[in-house]
């Protein structure tokens, strides 16, 4: 893993394949991919709102001079995949690739379908019903990728449209070395897991829950990139999987998705959200009196770790002498 120094402290990421990077940004993946044959780089996904001075960081690192790459391209608009983007893609006007059904996301027309705390699994589903899920406003940085598969700008690599977590979502392919970008269309932790984000836990699972809003969609999306056979798979959380046993889970995963994926209830288990290329058109009601009882407490699990944080914090500083 290599590192390098920040204003709050070290960055680290690493090297996927040839030609890609991991940089992992609190809890979301962030990826750098060069074109060996038109020498330039892409950035996939933008992370956090607070994530654009590292991607630039991480950019002069591995590419001075030409830190500028020459387009960004988005798995998906989810507030976690584009927090930096309209920064990142103003500041080097550069485009902004995205499939056709993420446009009205991406372009102020339409909120997500709300995220549902009630799908279980941890804390990061039960604080979700705090997590941004209306529209950015790319304006004319935005341009819809084509629909036979390719990607302008990174001409050896493929798409492929894998809905369910979100309508456009998009992950990438490379034949060559079968390489899968995957996005969120499977993680590889335990993504509505407070503790398994923070530690990393490698295990293939399906898309996080509290966001994906059709889990018909959402299967057959995995179905499609198990048959891709990938030997290497890096997602949108969690670390990089390959070989032998990553596709043996991934196949588990496809032929078992019920089971391994879906919760055992939530808004959308039994009811999906109707989306259309306009947007959200229609959305299940949320599960009640659950769903409130689950906001109660997500709110009130986040204020007791952050009293419990400065608490400690507080005796470590008590503790202190200068002997």
């Amino acid at each position: 893993m290599e590192k390098i120094r920040h204003k709050d402290g070290y960055i680290y990421w690493q090297a996927v394949a040839p030609g890609v990077w991991r940089m992992k940004d609190i809890f979301v993946n962030i990826y750098m991919i060069h074109d060996p044959h038109k020498n330039h780089w892409v950035l996939l996904d933008t992370g956090l709102k607070t994530s654009a001075s590292k991607i630039k960081k991480m950019a002069e690192h591995l590419f001075w001079p030409d830190i500028r790459p020459a387009g960004i391209v988005l798995t998906h608009g989810h507030f976690d995949h584009v927090g930096s983007v309209i920064k990142l893609a103003d500041e080097w006007e550069v485009p902004v690739y995205a499939h056709y059904m993420e446009k009205p996301y991406l372009t102020g027309q339409s909120s997500y379908p709300p995220p549902d705390p009630t799908v279980g699994g941890g804390m990061m589903s039960t604080m979700s019903w705090m997590y941004p899920k209306g529209p950015i406003d790319l304006g004319n940085r935005l341009s819809i990728l084509p629909q036979d598969g390719t990607i302008p700008v990174l001409p050896e690599w493929k798409y492929i449209h894998t809905p369910g977590h979100a309508p456009g979502h998009i992950s990438l392919f490379r034949e060559r070395d079968k390489l899968l970008l995957v996005g969120d269309a499977f993680v590889t932790t335990k993504q509505e897991s407070a503790t398994a984000v923070m530690m990393q836990s490698k295990i293939l699972s399906g898309p996080p829950k509290y966001f994906t809003y059709n889990w018909t969609s959402a299967k057959e999306s995995v179905k499609k990139l198990a048959a891709l056979e990938p030997e290497i798979v890096a997602t949108g959380h969690g670390q990089p999987m390959k070989g032998d046993e990553m596709r043996k889970a991934l196949h588990n995963l496809a032929d078992n998705f019920e089971e391994e994926a879906v919760p055992s209830h939530g808004r959308y288990v039994d009811d999906p959200a109707y989306v259309t290329s306009e947007g959200v058109e229609d959305v299940p009601p949320p599960v009640t009196p659950v769903a409130l009882l689950f906001q109660i407490a997500g709110l009130a699990a986040a204020v007791a770790l952050t009293w419990w944080m400065l608490k400690g914090k507080k005796k470590k500083l008590a503790g202190f002498s200068l002997n």
